[in-house]
């Protein structure tokens, strides 16, 4: 990935939390808009089910939600702008982090057709 594809140089993790967090800020039960105007706030985390979490409509590999839960991410991506860390309880993307295009979601968020 180039720093034009990346502009902030998220690295691989944060790329794949903040991919994360994108997915559950478009789950009704796990986001709801604000503080700010433009954020969503991640106010509900998902289970792990065996190797994988359900978000949404999605299947996401444990193995690519390891930032989810790690304050050092929400800490990296807060300094980045992306987002406004509230550890543990909730984080808030922003617009910037809402529109970032970490060029994962294919990869990481498994659809199935049914």
């Amino acid at each position: 990935m180039t720093n034009k594809q990346n502009p902030l140089n998220l690295n691989a993790l944060q790329l794949r939390t903040l991919t994360v967090l994108q997915a559950l800020a478009r789950v009704p039960e796990a986001a709801q808009e604000g503080p700010e105007a433009g954020e969503v706030t991640i106010i509900a985390f998902p289970q792990r089910h065996a190797d994988h979490f359900h978000l949404g409509d999605a299947v996401v590999m444990g193995k690519d939600c390891t930032g989810l839960f790690n304050e050092t991410v929400w800490n990296a991506l807060t300094r980045k702008g992306v987002a406004r860390a509230n550890w543990p309880n909730t984080i808030a993307l922003t617009p910037v982090g809402l529109a970032y295009d970490t060029g994962l979601a294919d990869e990481i968020l498994h659809r199935s057709g049914h």
